[in-house]
C-alpha cells in the first residue's frame, strides 16, 4: 500500500481526535497564544531594563512595571483556559479515537476477523493508544505554545538586529537537519515495539486462555520459557526504542547549544566591535535564543512522536479496512423447505482437502447430528453453513438459495449457533441473554423457560453478575445462557457445536435434551456424544469419516446396518 493510500486510511482516525473537540483544542491553543505572548513581552521588557540601566531605554520604570503587570495577566488567563480545557480535549479525543476503532471493528464480518491475529486489536486499544497520547495528543498543545513563540521571537530578534538573525538563522540549519534524520528512526523504533508488544499481548492471553491444559499437562515450565523469550523480544524493542530516543535528546541539545553558543559569541563580537548591538540587544538575543532553541529541541522529539503515533495508525487502519463487503441477496428470516449440500468440498490450504463430496439433505423443523472422529469434517461444515468462507466447491442451498450469493446480515437473521465455548460477559444474567438489547417481557421468560434457566434465575436472580467470562457459573448454566440467546433471536435454525464437549455426562443430557425439545426449530447438531437417548431423537444422523458422508440414516437404520457409524457407537459404549 503506498503512502497516498495509507494517508487517506489514516485521515478518518486523526478526525476522531477533534470531532465535537475543536472548541476545546481552540482554547489551549488561545492559552498557547497568551503564554507566548507573555513571554514575548518579558522578553522584551529584559532587553528594556537593561537598556534603561545604560541610558538608552526610551521608557520609564513604571511604564515597564505596568507592561510587566500586563504579561502576568496573560499568564493568569492562559493558566485558567489550560486548567479548563486542557484535560477535556486530551480526554475526549482518546475517547473517541478508542470508541471510533471499536465501532470499526465491530463493523468486520466474521469471515474477515476469523482470519486475523486478535492481539493485534488488543495491543491497539491498549498499548497503542497510551503511545498516541503521550506522543502525539499531549504534545499538541506545547508545540502550537513553541511554534507561537518561535515566530514572535524571530520577529522581535529581527526587530532588534537583522544581522544577528540572519546568523540565528544559519546555526538553526544544524538542529533541523537532526531533526529530520533522526525523526525516522524514532518512528522505526516504535512500530517495532508495537509489534513486539502485540507478540507478548498474544502470547499471555494464549497462556491464561489455556490456563487448565497448561497445568494439567504440567507444561509450567515450558509456557514460562516462551514467556521470557517474548518478554525478552518486547523489552529489546523497548531498549532499541530507548537508544533512539536518547539520540534524538542529546543530538538536538548539542545541535541547540551550538546554535545558542554560536549567536551568542557573535553577539558579543559585534557589540564590542561598535556594530549597533546594545548590552540589551546582546541580552535579549540570548533569552530569545531559547525561544528559538525551544521549538528546535522540541520539534525532533514531537516529529518522532508524530511519526511513531501515524505509523500505530496505519498498521490498524490498514488491519480494520481488511473486511469482506456484506453483498449479495437479502433473504428472509425463515426457512421454508431447508438446507440443501451438494458435492460440498473444501480446503483450508490446497491440496490438503478436509471435506470431499459431502451431499446432505436438511428439511425445515428436523432435527439432525453431524458425528464422527476427530478431523472428520464436522465443525467445517458447521462453519461453512454459517458463512465462515466462500472458498468451497460444490452447493448449499437455503431453500434453493446458494449461500456464495446471500448477504450474511441477512443469513445471521436466519441462524444461530452454540458452541462449545460461550462467551458470557461480567454483567447480569439478563444482559448476557438478551445481550444489552431490550425484548418484551414474556419473550425473555419464554426463553428462559425453554433453555432451562428458570431455576438458576430463581436460585440467583436475573440480576446476579456472572463474573469474568461466566466465572460465577457452571459451565452447563452457561451453554443454557447460549440456548436462551439463541430462542431469543427466535432464528429458525440452530447449529449446536460440540456444546457439550466439555460438560459432565448428565449435564450433556439436559443442555442437548432441551435443544431437542425445541419444536419448530431445523437443529443441526455436531456432538461427540453418542447418547442412544438423544440420537434417536434426530430425523436423521450423517456418520462422517475423512471429510465425507460415510452413512446416513436414522439410529436404528444405520445401527441394523452394522457398519462405521455402528462401529463408533459400540467404542463409545465400552462394548
Amino acid at each position: 500500500m503506498n503512502q497516498e493510500e495509507l494517508k487517506a486510511l489514516r485521515r478518518p482516525f486523526l478526525k476522531e481526535l477533534f470531532r465535537n473537540n475543536r472548541f476545546n483544542f481552540a482554547m489551549t491553543v488561545a492559552a498557547a497564544m497568551f503564554t507566548a505572548a507573555a513571554e514575548l513581552v518579558i522578553s522584551w521588557l529584559i532587553k528594556e531594563v537593561a537598556d534603561l540601566i545604560s541610558g538608552e531605554c526610551p521608557y520609564t520604570f513604571s511604564t515597564l512595571l505596568l507592561i510587566a503587570g500586563g504579561a502576568f495577566t496573560l499568564f493568569g488567563m492562559a493558566w485558567f483556559l489550560d486548567r479548563t480545557f486542557l484535560s477535556a480535549f486530551r480526554a475526549n479525543a482518546i475517547r473517541q479515537y478508542r470508541e471510533y476503532v471499536f465501532e470499526r471493528l465491530m463493523e468486520k464480518g466474521i469471515q474477515a476477523f476469523s482470519g486475523e491475529n486478535t492481539s493485534l486489536y488488543i495491543s491497539a486499544l491498549s498499548n497503542d493508544v497510551n503511545t498516541i497520547e503521550t506522543e502525539f495528543v499531549g504534545r499538541m498543545q506545547s508545540i502550537v505554545e513553541t511554534g507561537i513563540t518561535f515566530i514572535g521571537a524571530l520577529g522581535l530578534m529581527l526587530w532588534c538586529s537583522p544581522m544577528l538573525t540572519l546568523v540565528a538563522i544559519g546555526f538553526s540549519l544544524v538542529p533541523i537537519l537532526v531533526s529530520v534524520v533522526l525523526g525516522n528512526k524514532a518512528a522505526i523504533a516504535e512500530k517495532n515495539v508495537s509489534d513486539q508488544k502485540e507478540r507478548y499481548t498474544g502470547m499471555l492471553k494464549d497462556a491464561l486462555t489455556g490456563f487448565s491444559v497448561i497445568k494439567s499437562f504440567k507444561a509450567e515450565k515450558s509456557i514460562s520459557r516462551l514467556h521470557a523469550q517474548s518478554n525478552s523480544s518486547t523489552t529489546e524493542a523497548s531498549r532499541k526504542r530507548t537508544q533512539v530516543n536518547v539520540l534524538v535528546s542529546y543530538s538536538s541539545g548539542i545541535a541547540g547549544a551550538i546554535l545558542q553558543f554560536g549567536v551568542f559569541f557573535v553577539a558579543a563580537a559585534l557589540a564590542l566591535s561598535g556594530k549597533g548591538i546594545t548590552a540589551g540587544t546582546a541580552i535579549v538575543f540570548v533569552q530569545l535564543l531559547n525561544y528559538v532553541l525551544g521549538p528546535i529541541q522540541a520539534f525532533p522529539t514531537f516529529f518522532a512522536g508524530m511519526m511513531s503515533s501515524y505509523s500505530l495508525i496505519d498498521k490498524l487502519a490498514e488491519a480494520l479496512s481488511r473486511n469482506v463487503a456484506d453483498e449479495g441477496e437479502h433473504i428472509p428470516p425463515q426457512l421454508r423447505k431447508g438446507i440443501t449440500v451438494r458435492d460440498l468440498a473444501f480446503a483450508y490450504e490446497e491440496g490438503k482437502p478436509v471435506l470431499s463430496d459431502v451431499d446432505m439433505e436438511l428439511k425445515a423443523g428436523g432435527c439432525y447430528a453431524l458425528v464422527g472422529g476427530s478431523g472428520s469434517g464436522k465443525s467445517t461444515i458447521l462453519n461453512l453453513l454459517m458463512a465462515s468462507s466462500k472458498d468451497y466447491q460444490g452447493e448449499i442451498l437455503y431453500d434453493g438459495k446458494e449461500l456464495k450469493n446471500v448477504s450474511a446480515g441477512s443469513l445471521y437473521d436466519l441462524v444461530s449457533i452454540i458452541q462449545q465455548n460461550v462467551f458470557v460477559f461480567n454483567s447480569t444474567i439478563r444482559d448476557n441473554i438478551t445481550m444489552f438489547s431490550d425484548f418484551p417481557e414474556e419473550e425473555i421468560e419464554r426463553a428462559v423457560r425453554l433453555s432451562g434457566l428458570k431455576k438458576l434465575i430463581d436460585e440467583k436472580g436475573a440480576d446476579y453478575l456472572c463474573g469474568e467470562n461466566g466465572a460465577g457459573l457452571s459451565g452447563g448454566e452457561r451453554q443454557r445462557i447460549s440456548i436462551a440467546r439463541a430462542l431469543l433471536r427466535k432464528t429458525p435454525v440452530l447449529f449446536v457445536d460440540e456444546a457439550t464437549a466439555s460438560l459432565d455426562a448428565e449435564t450433556s443430557f439436559e443442555v442437548l435434551d432441551a435443544i431437542l425439545k425445541l419444536n419448530g426449530y431445523t437443529r443441526v447438531i455436531v456432538t461427540h456424544d453418542l447418547d442412544e437417548s438423544i440420537l434417536r431423537r434426530c430425523s436423521s444422523l450423517f456418520a462422517l469419516k475423512n471429510g465425507t458422508v460415510f452413512e446416513q440414516g436414522t439410529f436404528d437404520t444405520l445401527m441394523a446396518q452394522k457398519g462405521y457409524f455402528y462401529s463408533l457407537f459400540t467404542v463409545s459404549q465400552g462394548q
